[in-house]
Parts: structure tokens; C-alpha cells; sequence
């Protein structure tokens, strides 16, 4: 049986806050979010967008950088997932 990989997320929410979530399905996780369903946050926190998303070979490495991203302040958050989007764009030579 083969163990299906966790990803850690961020959401820009329409406030300007950023959710972190780990979870298997993103686009089942963020649907949920943008249909008021899911994480209490998330329905008085409306999702804008998603910023980034990093795989995980299991839920235990995914929840612990959930930890160390939810302690990140929202500026610094916004600056990760700015990182990460430019280290991807370098790897596939944009």
C-alpha cells in the first residue's frame, strides 16, 4: 500500500490573514474553505488565494512545519512563500 504524501499550505484570506494547514487533498481542502465548510477560522476568514504549498512524506514531518510556519508572523509568511515561489520558478529555469 503506498502512504500517500501531506502538504502544508497557506491561504491568503480576504482580511490579509494567512491560514497554514496540512492536509492530503489541497484542492478538496481549499474547496472546502472557500465553500465555508472545514476550519472554523476559515468561515469568518474567507480564503482570497492560495500562496504556496510544500509536500510532506508523512503527517508527522507536514505537522511539524505546520508548527514552525504558524510561528512566523504574516509578513513573514507572505516572504516564505515568496521564496519558495521564486527557488520553484528557478528550478524550472523562470
Amino acid at each position: 500500500m503506498a502512504v500517500k504524501p501531506w502538504f502544508l499550505y497557506l491561504v491568503e484570506c480576504r482580511d490579509g490573514n494567512i491560514y497554514t494547514g496540512i492536509t492530503v487533498d489541497v484542492a478538496a481542502r481549499y474547496a472546502a474553505h472557500a465553500n465555508g465548510k472545514g476550519a472554523r477560522y476559515m468561515r469568518s476568514h474567507p480564503p482570497l488565494r492560495l500562496l504556496t504549498v510544500i509536500d510532506y512524506p508523512d503527517r508527522s514531518s507536514a505537522s511539524v512545519a505546520e508548527y514552525a510556519v504558524k510561528q512566523m508572523s504574516a509578513g513573514e509568511k507572505r516572504a516564505y512563500a515568496l521564496l519558495l515561489a521564486l527557488g520553484n520558478a528557478t528550478a524550472r529555469g523562470g
